[in-house]
């Protein structure tokens, strides 16, 4: 999955010692993607809601969102700021024609 941009999230976060992104991919967050970021740390899917939503929980980071969307958010601490170099290798490892 490519990652066409990241922009600073406008919630912000700083005052606690994270920092949030706003990743921003090619084709909209799709149930095998959620899926594919379980290695990434403890995974919350509720799939049942009417705008489905998910969260993958680490030590250092948060990465959520909505299933069909077109972004997702990270939130990394700040002395943790390279952590998003594996949730981008997990993101652009993942192929959408994968089933």
């Amino acid at each position: 999955m490519k990652i066409t941009t990241v922009t600073p999230s406008p919630e912000p976060c700083v005052e606690a010692g994270w920092q949030a992104f706003q990743y921003y991919l090619e084709q909209p967050v799709s149930r095998q993607l959620i899926l594919a970021l379980r290695p990434l740390g403890a995974l919350v899917f509720l799939e049942a809601l009417a705008k489905p939503f998910f969260k993958v929980e680490n030590e250092h980071y948060i990465v959520k969102g909505l299933l069909n969307d077109g972004s997702i958010r990270v939130a990394v601490h700040r002395d943790h700021l390279d952590e998003q170099q594996r949730i981008r290798q997990v993101l652009e490892s993942f192929s959408p024609d994968r089933k």
